[in-house]
């Protein structure tokens, strides 16, 4: 399993993001390219899965650092 590097603020920015477009995807029924709402999928499943491959490449972690 992936480690978690998306925390807090980012986190829910990117269901909040997602959630949007893909509400996006079902309002515009008679859009011509209605397809590309459904890019939604992506930061929706980053933030529900508190991980993003992108991050992981680049070395970003916006997870708050653990006390101990």
């Amino acid at each position: 399993m992936l480690a978690k590097n998306v925390g807090g603020i980012d986190r829910i920015a990117r269901i909040v993001i997602g959630l949007a477009l893909l509400l996006g995807f079902f309002l515009n029924a008679e859009a011509s390219m209605r397809w590309l709402y459904l890019i939604g999928i992506v930061p929706l499943a980053t933030g529900l899965m508190q991980t993003c491959p992108l991050y992981s490449l680049i070395g970003v972690n916006t997870c708050p650092a653990k006390k101990g």
